[in-house]
């Protein structure tokens, strides 16, 4: 991993508050070490991390990645009850979900455009308003 990778992910982890540990600092390196946003499963990032040599399991990744999310530093966006991808890019922005390769990417959120959403029930608000457009190739 390049020194470049190493310190964005250190400045990732600062930002959110995060003590930067060995394996929380090479996770957030492959996450954002490039200075671009990705959408990734947890066995994605597992599987890039082994791959970078890093010496993790595939539940450390699933808590890392829920620490990195309850941070602030990461949305998770569930596709269906059985998936869900973590992405790096924050703000509000509908995503593309392209049912032939399993593959979530960003949709331009400036094409989107919602008339009204439900207010919430009695004693709640909302707190985002994921959309998720499924697409396959034609």
């Amino acid at each position: 991993m390049t020194t470049i990778a190493m310190q964005r992910g250190q400045k990732w982890l600062t930002e959110g508050g995060l003590r930067p540990t060995r394996q929380r600092l090479s996770l957030a390196s492959l996450l954002v070490g490039d200075g671009h946003d990705r959408h990734v499963t947890a066995e994605g990032l597992y599987a890039a991390a082994l791959e970078s040599g890093e010496k993790v399991s595939l539940a450390t990744v699933y808590n890392t990645l829920r620490a990195f999310c309850d941070a602030g530093l990461m949305h998770e966006i569930t596709v269906d009850g059985t998936r869900s991808y973590f992405d790096t890019r924050m703000d509000d922005h509908p995503h593309f979900f392209w049912e032939d390769e399993n593959l979530l990417s960003d949709a331009p959120a400036e094409e989107l455009e919602l008339a009204r959403i439900p207010a919430p029930p009695a004693g709640a608000e909302i707190t985002r308003v994921d959309v998720i457009i499924r697409v396959r190739k034609a």
